[in-house]
């Protein structure tokens, strides 16, 4: 039951990292607000990974074919996700933009049994659809007010962050290693790439962006350290569980994320709010105790 606890770690960490990116995005374009995850997150997660061998030591990573490839694919997929992630906000407000994102564990329930060989209970999938229709009525989704651009970009963005996390599984699976230290050494290589692509972007098409970020470097700061941290709580989550539990479970976001939007960003909360919170915490329940059963 391991799972349930990191998730609920990533859960807080990226309401958290979420709010603060939405607040950057005011000041600089998506691809500086997008390196902002990452640029401070992957020496927080060297050491990390270096507490792990310290307390518990295990064998060192062996890279193979199979794990380079995942590594590779989860990189570039949580970049274009991030960025979509970003965009959305400029669509939306801040919880209806996280909110459509979350389509993700549906997606991830879906791709996970075709291609990945997920196999859940029948009570994981009511779950799981129930989380799916939560989040619908958390982002507001109205056919009156239905705005097709926005929709398609939460569905693409939710469809990104399913495949960053089924390859993420799939490279921890692949690693050989002992939990935690299977976790770790992926979460630093898909850092250590995401780092390097994105300074490599930014240097060759934004060069003056490394001023705008020094100029809010504690923003960004503060942005990597939550996004290490939800990180490793989901890399750590998803080397134990199918994705698609841990995303479903990973829901309670939401919640967080409109505790961020009332208090701090000063966006008050519509009525389906509340109905919409309990068929997490419905759906949340019933991948736990598919799980069990």
């Amino acid at each position: 039951m391991g799972w349930i606890l990191f998730t609920c770690l990533a859960a807080l960490s990226q309401a958290w990292r979420n709010a603060l990116q939405s607040k950057l995005s005011q000041h600089a374009s998506v691809s500086m607000v997008t390196l902002a995850r990452f640029i401070f997150a992957t020496p927080i997660a060297g050491l990390y990974l270096y507490a792990l061998y310290l307390f518990e030591p295990a064998p060192s990573l062996s890279p193979s074919q199979p794990l380079i490839i995942y590594i590779l694919a989860a990189s570039f997929m949580q970049i274009i996700a991030t960025a979509l992630m970003v965009v959305l906000f400029k669509q939306k407000n801040f919880a209806i933009g996280a909110g459509l994102a979350k389509s993700e564990a549906l997606m991830a329930a879906i791709l996970g049994m075709l291609f990945f060989g997920s196999a859940l209970t029948w009570l994981g999938w009511i779950g799981v659809l129930i989380g799916g229709a939560a989040v619908l009525l958390l982002s507001g989704f109205s056919f009156k007010q239905f705005n097709l651009k926005t929709a398609c970009l939460g569905l693409l963005c939710g469809t990104c962050f399913a495949l960053t996390s089924l390859w993420v599984r799939e490279a921890s699976l692949a690693s050989g290693l002992p939990f935690p230290h299977s976790a770790g050494w992926v979460l630093l290589c898909v850092l250590s790439c995401q780092t390097l692509i994105l300074s490599l972007y930014i240097g060759i098409t934004e060069p003056k962006a490394w001023l705008t970020l020094k100029s809010h470097r504690s923003m960004v700061l503060l942005i990597s350290i939550s996004s290490c941290i939800g990180s490793i709580g989901w890399f750590s989550a998803m080397s134990l569980q199918h994705v698609a539990y841990v995303k479903t479970l990973g829901q309670i976001e939401v919640f967080f994320t409109l505790l961020v939007a009332v208090f701090w960003l000063k966006s008050p909360p519509k009525k389906r709010d509340t109905l919409g919170l309990f068929l997490i915490a419905l759906a949340a329940i019933m991948v736990m105790m598919g799980d069990i059963l």
